[in-house]
C-alpha cells in the first residue's frame, strides 16, 4: 500500500511539473533546466533583472500582469502598491487570505498555505511572476516554482519589514511608490509619538490568546515590534529581543510576564474572534489581577493584522490601534 501511494504521488508531481513547464515555455523555444524555463517566460522585451534575497539574478516582467504572492508579507505589500494578485496564500491558521486583507484581495485565489503551495492549482493560473519570502514553507520548492514562472524570494526570515517591502516593490517595479508609502508612514508615526502624552514610553504587551493560553507575538523588527519601538514604547522584559519563532507560548503560571501598562490582545482571526478570546481570558485565574486589565487597558485588535507576518497595511493597522488607544 505504501509503495502504491509513493508511485501515485510521484506520478502526480511529475504531471504537475510537466504542465508547469509547458505553461512556462508557451510561446518561446527556451530550453534547459527548470530555472531557465521559468525565466524564459519573462524573456524578450519588457523585462528587467532583479537580485533576490539569495543573491540570485531573476529576469522578471517590467509590468507583471498575473502575480502570485505565496507569503503574507508579499500579499500585503502587493496590495499596498495597488497590485491585485491572481493567487495568494491563506492566512496563518485561516482558510482564506488574512482577514485584514480579505476586502482588498477579492481577486486572489488561494493556492497555498503558510506550510506549502498547491503547485497544480498555482500552475493553472499561468502567472508571470511569483513572489514569496522565508516566512512560508513554499521556499522549500523554489526550483519547482521557478519552472512555472519567474520567482523572486524577497526576504530572509526575520528581515526588517521595511526592507522586505522595498524588495517586493522592486520585484514589481514599484520602488518609488514604496518609498513614498514608507515616508508617509514614518511621518504618521512621528506625529503619533508626539501625541502619546502620559503614555510616552509605556510598557506595551502584545499577545495572541489561543487554546486557553497566551503566546507572545510581535518581537524583533517585524511590523509590530518596529512600530512600537518607533513610537518610543517599551516592551515587557520577556518580549524584548528577537523571537525564537513566530510566537512564544506562555504558561498560565507565568501570566504576570505578559502584563504592562497596555496589553494588545488578538487571535489569528478578526476582531470579533479576538473579543471571544478576551472573554475566555478573563475567566482565567489571575488574568483579572493584571495591571492592564485592572486599568481597562486591554485592547482587542484585528489579530490577523497583528499576528501575521505583515507588511505596510498591517503596520498601518498596528499604528492606528495604538494611536486610538493611547492618544484618545
Amino acid at each position: 500500500m505504501f509503495s502504491t501511494r509513493v508511485r501515485h504521488r510521484a506520478t502526480l508531481t511529475a504531471t504537475v511539473l510537466a504542465g508547469a513547464l509547458v505553461l512556462a515555455g508557451c510561446g518561446d523555444d527556451a530550453k534547459g533546466d527548470g530555472d531557465d524555463a521559468g525565466q524564459a517566460k519573462a524573456s524578450g522585451s519588457g523585462t528587467r533583472t532583479v537580485t533576490d534575497a539569495q543573491g540570485r539574478s531573476v529576469t522578471v516582467p517590467s509590468a507583471p500582469k498575473k502575480v502570485v504572492t505565496l507569503s503574507e508579507p508579499t500579499l500585503d505589500a502587493a496590495l499596498a502598491l495597488g497590485v491585485q494578485p491572481v493567487g495568494a496564500t491563506a492566512g496563518r491558521g485561516q482558510q482564506g487570505v488574512p482577514t485584514y486583507l480579505a476586502a482588498r484581495a477579492k481577486r486572489a485565489e488561494v493556492v497555498a498555505t503558510v506550510a506549502e503551495p498547491d503547485l497544480e492549482k498555482l500552475a493553472t493560473l499561468q502567472p508571470d511572476l511569483i513572489l514569496l519570502d522565508e516566512t512560508t514553507g513554499s521556499k522549500r520548492v523554489l526550483d519547482k516554482l521557478q519552472s512555472i514562472a519567474p520567482t523572486v524570494l524577497t526576504a530572509k526570515l526575520n528581515e526588517d519589514w521595511k526592507k522586505a517591502f522595498t524588495a517586493t516593490a522592486d520585484a514589481l517595479n514599484k520602488k518609488s511608490e514604496a518609498e513614498r508609502e514608507l515616508a508617509s508612514f514614518d511621518a504618521d508615526v512621528a506625529k503619533a509619538k508626539k501625541d502619546l502624552g502620559s503614555d510616552s514610553g509605556a510598557v506595551t504587551s502584545v499577545i495572541r490568546w489561543q487554546d486557553g493560553a497566551p503566546s507572545v507575538v510581535g518581537k524583533g523588527v517585524g511590523h509590530v515590534g518596529s512600530t512600537l519601538s518607533a513610537l518610543g514604547l517599551e516592551r515587557p522584559k520577556d518580549q524584548q529581543g528577537e523571537s525564537s519563532g513566530h510566537s512564544e507560548p506562555v504558561s498560565l503560571e507565568k501570566l504576570d510576564t505578559i502584563d504592562g501598562d497596555w496589553l494588545f490582545l488578538g487571535t489569528l482571526g478578526d476582531r470579533a474572534d479576538g473579543e471571544k478570546a478576551y472573554a475566555e481570558a478573563r475567566k482565567v485565574p489571575n488574568f483579572t489581577e493584571l495591571k492592564a486589565e485592572k486599568e481597562k487597558h486591554v485592547v482587542v485588535v484585528e489579530g490577523s493584522a497583528w499576528n501575521s507576518s505583515g507588511g505596510p497595511i498591517a503596520a498601518r493597522a498596528v499604528l492606528d490601534d495604538v494611536e486610538k488607544a493611547l492618544t484618545s
